[in-house]
């Protein structure tokens, strides 16, 4: 009985751990995504702004600790994990590739002229 009690009382512990941890980087991008600060939005990396950035970044740490702790990832063996995380990497890589791409290309339409701005 004694183990049973330090066992729901372990696991009462990691949800509150992972609601703390997941509140506080959702609390970080509500903050950001509020106020906004200027140098964020003034400093361009790879053709988009820091603050953008910083949501994505943000956004895939939340995402991995999501499947860390709720899909229970931290009990599987190493290589099944690697496999997990990296095609989902890779994934995420290519797709921000491809919206960044694409998105610069509509953009240069719309700005060089050949369609005009009908927003």
């Amino acid at each position: 009985m004694a183990q049973d009690a330090s066992h729901s009382t372990n696991a009462v512990k990691r949800i509150w751990t992972v609601f703390v941890i997941l509140s506080v980087i959702t609390l970080v991008e509500v903050v950001l995504g509020i106020f906004r600060p200027e140098v964020l939005i003034n400093t361009s990396f790879l053709t988009m702004h820091l603050l953008n950035w910083i949501f994505i970044i943000l956004t895939i740490a939340k995402a991995y600790y999501i499947v860390w702790s709720f899909m229970h990832m931290e009990h599987e063996t190493k290589g099944l994990r690697r496999s997990v995380v990296w095609t989902v990497v890779f994934l995420v890589c290519y797709l921000t590739f491809i919206l960044l791409d694409e998105g610069t290309y509509i953009f240069n339409v719309y700005k060089d002229g050949y369609i005009q701005w009908k927003f």
